[in-house]
């Protein structure tokens, strides 16, 4: 497995192999790889002939309040385990390889940005429509693998793709959980063992939405105030949002039909984490 930290480096390895008639998977993340990202490596593995996985903590996501500077770095490990899931390539530039001085263009994605963590995180969707766009013109992969964990995150990149003609398959790959239902992220490192306790109200409260909807609730209203009050049980959460909305347009809606999505973003002490669930009527 090579380690490729250079834009013109990783455009001339995506070059050759594609002058060998062979196709190209990416898997973008931000490293402190856990086994939802192993999952999508594999996955792309069984669908490409290479794999790439970028390992970027990408700054403009990050509102000035947040997590950057702490978010967990482990290129050693992460290469590790990403060569045992099949990875040929991690390309693991420098923040200033990626934004050079004088960079100033940005990708803009309207409508269902303006919601759910677009909204309690002003500007993270610029962030990660411009990082997305820069990896998918240097790596020019045949498929980019996404986790369903990141709900909304799909989304917008589905309709940037579209709108934008760009000549790439996003494969979409379901919520891996722990054994307890806690769905993996690479902030559940930052959760104490009470905190670790805490955050399982998340999945729990997916769970009792889902068990409502199969006994024949159908009212969005109610699903959502009954999940709020199961949130609010846990004295360490804290809820940032929890919502309903139609899916995958993502719009308000009063009765849950063919399907609609729960999603929710809860602190659990200093940690923010977010869960879904598809509800089916």
């Amino acid at each position: 497995m090579k380690i490729i930290s250079d834009i013109q480096e990783m455009q001339l390895f995506v070059r050759q192999a594609k002058e060998k008639g062979m196709s190209i998977g990416l898997v973008p993340t931000m490293g402190s790889l856990h086994e939802g990202h192993l999952t999508l490596m594999r996955q792309a593995k069984k669908s490409c002939d290479v794999v790439v996985t970028s390992i970027f903590v990408n700054p403009t996501q990050f509102g000035p309040t947040e997590d950057f500077a702490k978010y967990p770095r482990d290129l050693s490990g992460d290469s590790e385990q990403a060569a045992k899931a099949g990875v040929d390539v991690i390309f693991h530039p420098q923040p200033e390889e990626m934004y050079p001085a004088g960079y100033s263009s940005f990708i803009e994605i309207n409508g269902i940005t303006q919601k759910l963590c677009g909204l309690s995180r002003p500007g993270h969707f610029r962030g990660v429509a411009t990082v997305v766009t820069k990896l998918f013109n240097i790596v020019q992969p045949d498929k980019a693998f996404f986790g369903q964990k990141d709900a909304q995150q799909v989304l917008v990149l589905k309709r940037m793709v579209t709108d934008l003609n760009m000549n790439v398959t996003l494969e979409v790959v379901p919520i891996v959980r722990e054994k307890d239902g806690l769905a993996m992220s690479s902030r559940n490192a930052f959760l104490s063992p009470e905190e670790r306790k805490a955050a399982l109200v998340l999945s729990q409260s997916l769970q009792l939405a889902q068990k409502l909807v199969n006994q024949g609730q159908v009212d969005a209203q109610n699903i959502k105030e009954q999940v709020i009050l199961k949130i609010k049980q846990e004295k360490l959460a804290q809820i940032d949002y929890v919502e309903v909305y139609s899916y995958p347009q993502l719009e308000n809606l009063d009765v849950i039909g063919d399907k609609a999505l729960l999603a929710l973003a809860v602190r659990i002490g200093n940690t923010r984490l977010i869960d879904n669930t598809i509800l089916e009527g």
